[in-house]
């Protein structure tokens, strides 16, 4: 009964070891199948998965035909999973290593997005605004007659609209503390600036309503005759003449 069982022991043993020597080692996988199952998990919005997978790609086949494209893909992936920092620095990576790739337009424009999707109220720090600024400007200036040249051009009006905003906000708190050359230098940089943006009018209007408050009636009706010819209809203009009638 005892040989018996050290017997069936030993079998089991065997069978065992024989269960483990058949079992396949997991090959490494191809860069195809990398690609593929990052770009899965993109579908199905697992944003962090997409972009590590797509990073195994460019390490362990660094010299496939995928890898270039993987480098990009990765950045993107970090982009929707709202990882700005590392999406920059894979695309800075991306355009130093691929100057002349052909999607580089498109690494430019997504390198403005990353900075543009941060911008913040007017209330707050705007040095973010001021990268997508200056990241969307390149886009324009690099890639004229990309298709991503229009889009960063309506982009680039509205963060310069939001400067301005910025300055304007600025502007009238100096105001409200009777601060008036510290105001009237927000307003006179939104005038000098910015005057292709929304927020024009009601500067030169602050320009007069300043200067009419220190008494510089001269310089009140030079910032109300520039206002009157551009803007004639528009209710910051009916205000500076009422100012200018008291």
């Amino acid at each position: 009964m005892k040989k018996s069982l050290l017997t069936a022991c030993a079998l089991l043993s065997l069978c065992l070891t024989a269960g483990c020597a058949s079992k396949p080692k997991e090959e490494p996988k191809t860069a195809e199948g990398l690609y593929v199952q990052a770009k899965e998990y993109m579908d199905k919005t697992s944003y962090a998965k997409s972009a590590e997978t797509f990073e195994k790609i460019e390490l362990e086949h660094p010299y496939s035909a995928l890898a270039t494209k993987a480098k990009l893909m990765g950045a993107y992936a970090y982009y929707k999973d709202q990882k700005y920092d590392d999406a920059i620095l894979a695309i800075d990576r991306f355009i130093k290593f691929h100057p002349g790739n052909k999607d580089i337009a498109y690494a430019y424009y997504l390198k403005a997005l990353c900075y543009y999707d941060q911008i913040v109220d007017v209330t707050k720090d705007q040095s973010t605004t001021e990268k997508a600024l200056n990241a969307l400007q390149q886009v324009v200036l690099r890639f004229p007659n990309s298709e991503y040249a229009k889009d960063a051009t309506l982009k680039i009006d509205l963060t310069r609209d939001h400067l301005a905003g910025q300055e304007m906000e600025i502007g009238r708190w100096y105001l409200r503390q009777q601060n008036y050359l510290s105001a009237l230098n927000r307003f006179s940089t939104v005038v000098n600036q910015y005057q292709t943006t929304s927020q024009i009018q009601e500067a030169l209007y602050r320009q007069v309503e300043i200067y009419t408050i220190l008494g510089l009636n001269e310089e009140a009706r030079k910032a109300y005759k520039v206002l009157e010819f551009n803007y004639p209809d528009n209710k910051w203009t009916k205000q500076a003449q009422k100012l200018l009638k008291a």
